[in-house]
């Protein structure tokens, strides 16, 4: 009967607010630092500047991932009970890692490398005339007249800015794959380790690590290449367009080959099979 019992915690909501806080304060750094570097780059080096920032982004989640392998060896409660009263080992299914650990550290850290942000200058010197086809005046042109005509210029501005960039076809399917394809990345980071875990009898801990330093590193590998190999053509938007089509073409078919390679379920009572 105790076991019926219901939670009483409600820890879980200032997990949710700090992840919204988290989500908050990393949404400007993709779309404004690239918006950044396309005002004040030369256009040729832009590809090459958003292929290191994407490919810094992609380390990032492969330390998180050693991170989490080192906490996951961590007891829980680290800190607060006696760890040589601990009977059970990482290996054992009871084992909880130190998980809360990750985000205090995170956290230091992405506050330490936030402060150098504040001393970014607001405008650079450009090293040529703007043109009509960069991104930020594409977006914030024509706004002017609208802001003294209602009353919140900002949902204004913001209404504007997004029909213009949603009726860009080309930039809207690329939205829409890029949806495809970071919903069958997490898939991938978020089921691989318990898939490592119960099919070949791996850590917690063992599992993190393997994937991150095997899967991430050569995603970030390949936007930097990439990014050379736009710099070095001078591809256009068209020739971009098709350069992305061709790779991720050629990524799927081989990742088809995951449909080939599995193992059989576990034996798990009420599961796979009855509890007779």
């Amino acid at each position: 009967a105790g076991c019926e019992e219901e939670p009483s915690s409600y820890m879980w909501i200032y997990i949710l607010l700090g992840n919204m806080l988290r989500g908050i304060g990393e949404t400007p750094i993709t779309p404004l630092g690239i918006s950044y570097l396309d005002d004040f780059a030369k256009e040729e080096d832009v590809p090459v500047y958003v292929a290191c920032l994407h490919t810094i982004a992609m380390l990032g989640p492969m330390f998180g991932f050693l991170l989490g392998s080192l906490c996951a060896k961590l007891y829980v409660d680290i800190g607060f009970v006696d760890l040589g009263s601990i009977t059970i080992t990482p290996q054992d299914s009871r084992w909880v890692g130190a998980w809360w650990l990750g985000f205090l550290i995170g956290g230091v850290a992405s506050f330490l490398a936030a402060i150098p942000f504040c001393f970014l200058p607001k405008s650079l010197k450009k090293p040529e005339e703007a043109k009509n086809d960069k991104a930020s005046y594409g977006l914030l042109e024509n706004m002017g007249a609208t802001k003294n005509q209602l009353i919140y210029p900002f949902l204004s501005d913001f209404y504007t800015s997004l029909k213009k960039v949603l009726s860009n076809r080309m930039y809207f399917t690329f939205l829409c794959c890029s949806l495809l394809q970071f919903s069958s990345f997490i898939g991938f980071l978020t089921y691989k380790p318990k898939y490592m875990e119960q099919q070949y009898g791996q850590s917690t801990s063992k599992s993190n690590f393997l994937i991150g330093l095997t899967s991430l590193p050569p995603v970030g590998i390949g936007i930097f290449i990439g990014g050379l190999i736009m710099k070095k053509y001078k591809m256009s938007i068209v020739g971009a367009t098709k350069f992305a089509f061709t790779m991720s073409f050629l990524a799927y078919i081989i990742s088809l080959s995951h449909f080939f390679v599995g193992c059989e379920n576990h034996t798990v009572a009420g599961m796979t099979v009855s509890y007779e």
